[in-house]
């Protein structure tokens, strides 16, 4: 193995220690990821930061300059554009995409050697997860409004129970329910049941319509602001 680091120019015990730095930090982001079951997680984030870092390393040995480089910073975009969605008009994915572009930074970060930069830029990775999260929940929590929301499901399979418990998470109360059962109209199709919903809470309502629609068994969501209609 030492002859396979030493004969090509350009490869040093160094470099290989940058690899490894990059590979741990791209780890640690990921992990906080899958955690909170993100699109992209420890796997994904992994090789992206580990990627850059080997990018840029080639960069430095071969051309003596940034010009590969600067084409990871290009390239991810076509991964960040695949996780961003617009779907009810809720946009979701920017936060996952952004995390992307940040381990891709810190990865050519640690590449180039800027070990400090590499490390600093973890730590307010970390901050802005753990510590901004509650921040901004507080911030928008003290405006609080009322919103409904029509949910269409197959009956019979606990999806009613399900989206509730999405809306506790998403932090809204439900504060009124109505329900009106009927089969799919031929007697053959599975039983629908139709649920008319008031809740509470700051978030915007098509977000949480956006969660609900991707419930498995749910068929139909529309969002509605009884306070905007009295308007």
């Amino acid at each position: 193995m030492l002859l396979l680091l030493d004969a090509p120019a350009g490869q040093s015990w160094a470099q290989l220690g940058h690899l490894g730095l990059a590979f741990v930090l791209s780890a640690l982001i990921g992990f906080e990821r899958e955690l909170r079951q993100k699109a992209a997680g420890l796997r994904t984030l992994t090789v992206v930061g580990f990627a850059a870092a080997l990018f840029m390393v080639i960069s430095q040995a071969e051309f003596g300059d940034s010009r590969v480089a600067a084409q990871v910073v290009s390239g991810l975009g076509f991964i960040g554009g695949g996780l961003i969605f617009v779907r009810r008009d809720a946009v979701r994915g920017l936060t996952t995409a952004a995390v992307v572009w940040l381990t891709a930074a810190v990865g050519m970060a640690a590449g180039a050697g800027l070990w400090l930069f590499a490390i600093a830029a973890t730590a307010a990775h970390f901050l802005v997860a753990y510590g901004f999260t509650p921040l901004a929940h507080r911030l928008s929590g003290r405006t609080t409004r009322v919103h409904s929301l029509t949910l269409t499901y197959r009956d019979g399979e606990g999806v009613l129970r399900r989206a509730l418990a999405e809306c506790t998470e998403r932090g809204f109360t439900v504060r009124d329910l109505a329900t009106a059962a009927g089969d799919g109209g031929d007697g053959t199709a599975a039983r629908q049941a139709t649920v008319r919903l008031s809740v509470e809470g700051a978030g915007p309502v098509t977000g949480l319509a956006a969660w609900l629609a991707d419930l498995d068994g749910v068929l139909a969501v529309t969002a509605g602001d009884p306070d905007e209609e009295a308007d």
